[in-house]
């Protein structure tokens, strides 16, 4: 089997970049969920509306997450 090499989750050096595909691919689950919603019955443009609100919630708890990293990177860096 090869040896594939992954890194590890706590490895902050693709934490910014993972935090930043994760917003960008829920940005675009939303936007195709907003097309779905033309198209829609009325029970399932509930459920989409629904999806997209926690999709729209969980897309501001990582931008947070990412400027608290950001911060926390410049104050360890302030200290060098």
């Amino acid at each position: 089997m090869e040896d594939q090499h992954h890194p590890k989750s706590n490895n902050r050096s693709n934490s910014a970049a993972r935090v930043q595909s994760m917003i960008e691919n829920t940005e675009k689950n939303i936007r195709e969920a907003e097309i779905s919603m033309e198209f829609a019955g009325e029970e399932e443009l509930e459920n989409l509306q629904e999806k997209n609100q926690r999709r729209k919630h969980e897309i501001n708890i990582k931008k947070k997450e990412m400027l608290d990293k950001a911060e926390a990177e410049a104050r360890k860096n302030s200290f060098k």
